[in-house]
This record gives structure tokens, sequence and C-alpha cells, in this order.
């Protein structure tokens, strides 16, 4: 018999990317439906979702992600991601849940690493530069606060960069992707502008990331903190070159100085290694095979359009 799992946040990126990676890869999970339309920041309309269920488990993806909106609007964002936080947990408390809680926070979280103190560990202390990343850090305290005083078996999750088929153009592969896509199909000239594309990231495939929660839900540690990364480095102009080579495109890359702001961060690689000695889990997925599938997506995307 399947297990129950509640998901927040199933209508982002992640949350579609999880419903076909289940749909495809059977994990031994049934999804639960929402009852009914929610609110994180309404505990009613969380009790109203559960309805009459008690999940097996939940991963709570839901929350405010975009970095400048955090800025923007910092009250909204610690409001959503930490007092949002709460409410789930309080709702699932009420409901009589007593499973397994994973908590997605980011790798956003550090902030600013010293590059003779990378690859980023989980021992590095969390120094984040902005409102969301305090956020992230805010709500994983409080999970781990609960980890102590419940019953249950809560983790974080702090996934790096991920990419895949599915994801916004307002991220810089798939808003790369999507210029390629119209290059291919003659609605753009072969130019792209750029901005500080000599920095190094540390991008997973998301099916990988979801291979990685999934391995959380079934060993993860109560209690523990674990970095979802594939423990590389990629340059972002190398993985531009790639994705013009893959899709055959003979394009030129322009530095618009209206977009060259230095990065404060130049270099990003975070460890797995606690992951992997846990869990098993490790990347499956090479880059070629992450960037063909976010240029086909956006081929498809384009084509549609």
């Amino acid at each position: 018999m399947k297990k129950s799992l509640f998901v927040t946040g199933l209508t982002g990126f992640v949350g579609r990317s999880l419903q076909r990676f289940l749909d495809e890869d059977d994990r031994g999970w049934r999804l639960i439906d929402a009852q009914a339309r929610y609110d994180l920041l309404q505990p009613d309309s969380l009790d109203a979702a559960l309805g009459e269920t008690c999940p097996d488990a939940v991963i709570h993806l839901a929350g405010q992600t975009f970095v400048p909106e955090s800025f923007r609007d910092p009250a909204r964002t610690l409001e959503i991601n930490l007092l949002g936080t709460l409410n789930l947990l309080q709702a699932l408390k009420r409901r009589g849940f007593a499973g397994t809680f994973l908590y997605i926070s980011s790798g956003d979280v550090y902030g600013k690493v010293e590059e003779d103190q990378l690859p980023v560990r989980e021992e590095q202390i969390p120094c984040p530069r902005n409102p969301y990343g305090v956020s992230k850090v805010a709500a994983e305290l409080l999970c781990r606060q609960w980890s102590y005083a419940e019953p249950w078996r809560i983790m974080v999750a702090r996934p790096f960069n991920h990419i895949g088929a599915g994801q916004g153009e307002s991220f810089v592969i798939p808003s790369v992707a999507q210029q390629i896509a119209r290059m291919r199909l003659g609605l753009q000239a072969p130019r792209l502008e750029v901005g500080d594309i000599d920095v190094s990231r540390d991008f997973l495939d998301v099916r990988d990331v979801l291979g990685a929660y999934f391995a959380l839900l079934e060993r993860g540690e109560n209690g523990g903190i674990y970095n979802i990364c594939s423990g590389r480095e990629y340059i972002i102009r190398d993985l531009i070159q790639r994705m013009a080579a893959l899709s055959g495109v003979d394009l030129e890359i322009v530095q618009d100085p209206a977009r060259m702001r230095r990065a404060e961060q130049r270099r990003v690689c975070g460890s797995f290694e606690r992951l992997h000695d846990v869990t098993g889990w490790q990347p499956t997925l090479s880059i070629e095979e992450t960037l063909k599938a976010v240029l086909s997506d956006w081929e498809s995307r384009e084509k549609r359009a």
C-alpha cells in the first residue's frame, strides 16, 4: 500500500516537476490533493485543505521564493516563509500528524562564502545576505525546534541552484534557453545580451533534486540538515556555449554594461557528502542531459506560442 504525501506549493516549478516525477517513477507514494484552496497565512484554510486526511509525510515547498521581492517587501516574505510554516505545523498537529516533515529551505542561507571554504558544507554558519535568506534560516530553526518537541521526524533540505523543463525565464539558464529557441525559430537575431556570466554556480537537475527529497523521506534523520547539490561548479559562460552547441546555433555573446552588476559571490560549489552518507543519494543526470531537456522544453513552448 502506498504511503500518503501532502505537498505544499504544487503549482510552482518544483511542485509541477514533483507531480511528473511521481507519475514517471513509482516511489511508493501517493499525493493527497488539498481538499480546499489554502493560504499559508490563514490557519483555517490549512485545516480545510487537510480535511479529514492525516498524511504519512509532508514536503513543504510553498513560500515566497523571489529574492528581489524579499527586498521590496521583507515583512511579507518573513510572514509567508516563517509564520506560514508555523501555521502549517500547527494545522498538522491539530490533525494528529505524527509522520515525516521535510522543510525545503535554500542554499541561499549561507550567503557569501569565501573561496577557501568551498565546497560549502552544512557546518558552515548561515550568513544570509537578503531577507529571503533570513526568512529561510528562521523557518529552519522553527522546524528544528519542533523536531525536538514533537514525536515527528523533521528534516531540512538546502537545495542549491536547480534547473529543468518547466522553469520560468526569470532564471539565467531558462532565459538563455528561451532566447536560443527563438533564434532557432528565426524569431530573434543570434545575439545574446548578458550580464556577468564569468561566475560559477552549482547546478543540479530538478529530477535529481526530487530524488534527494524522496531519499530523505525514506532515510533522513530527525533534525538533520542536508545540502542538495551537484558537488560541481559550472561557469555560466561555459553552459551558454554548451547550449548553443547542442542547438546548433552560432550566436554572439554581448555583455550589456547595464546588466554588469558584479556578482558578490564569484564561485559556488556545495557538498552533498552528508546526504550521500545518510541516504546513499547521488546525482544521476549529466549537465548535458539537463541542458537538452531545458532547450527542448523552450523550443516546444516557443512553437506553441
